[in-house]
């Protein structure tokens, strides 16, 4: 099965609680928005859509389309359905993370990717287990994702309501999920990077 996979990060929240877009909190030298579309594209993604909204992502690779989500304050949702909706038409799939997720792997969209290419529609990252981020899902599902990705949810609504599609991709040893929502998050991350490379 040949596949074109898009890889879309979105990125358009204000970060209420961190007090500033995520976008362009900087750690370990890159913007998180420059580092989730580095994610994608070193994983396979391509194209590499990034979703704006508070704030425009800077120093992002030339090769990076940026959309921005005008209706990025009703939540995760729109965002959503923005950057699913500038995928091109060849893209039979799309991985989609989170910019406030910087130690995710790369080799977590590989996997991803791959197992798109061996059949799955819809994939979802695990850790130990636990179903997380990234998440690919295959074209012919996004109409439905579109239709419940309301208000401040992304794919989590399809995924639950088609749990039967979900293919599990353990990814526990290429990174970690933490979300960075607050400044001891952030600290806590900018620790693990700054320390021994935990992944290979």
């Amino acid at each position: 099965m040949t596949t074109s996979v898009a890889g879309v990060l979105l990125a358009a929240g204000e970060g209420s609680r961190i007090g500033q877009p995520k976008a362009l909190i900087v750690i370990a030298g890159q913007s998180l928005a420059s580092r989730g579309a580095g994610l994608l594209r070193d994983g396979g993604a391509d194209p590499v859509i990034v979703v704006s909204g508070a704030a425009a992502p800077a120093s992002l690779p030339p090769d990076v389309q940026v959309v921005h989500n005008p209706d990025w304050r009703t939540g995760m949702g729109s965002s959503l359905v923005a950057g699913l909706h500038a995928v091109p038409g060849h893209c039979t799939a799309a991985v989609l993370a989170l910019a406030d997720q910087p130690l995710v792997g790369a080799e977590a969209v590989r996997r991803l990717i791959q197992a798109r290419a061996d059949g799955a529609s819809v994939a979802v990252a695990a850790y130990d287990g636990k179903p997380r981020n990234p998440v690919l899902i295959g074209r012919e599902h996004w109409p439905e994702v579109i239709e419940m990705a309301v208000g401040d949810v992304g794919a989590r609504p399809f995924l639950r309501a088609k749990s039967a599609l979900v293919t599990l991709i353990e990814c526990g040893d290429t990174g970690r999920p933490d979300d960075i929502d607050t400044l001891d998050d952030l600290a806590r991350v900018e620790e693990v990077l700054g320390g021994p490379t935990p992944f290979p």
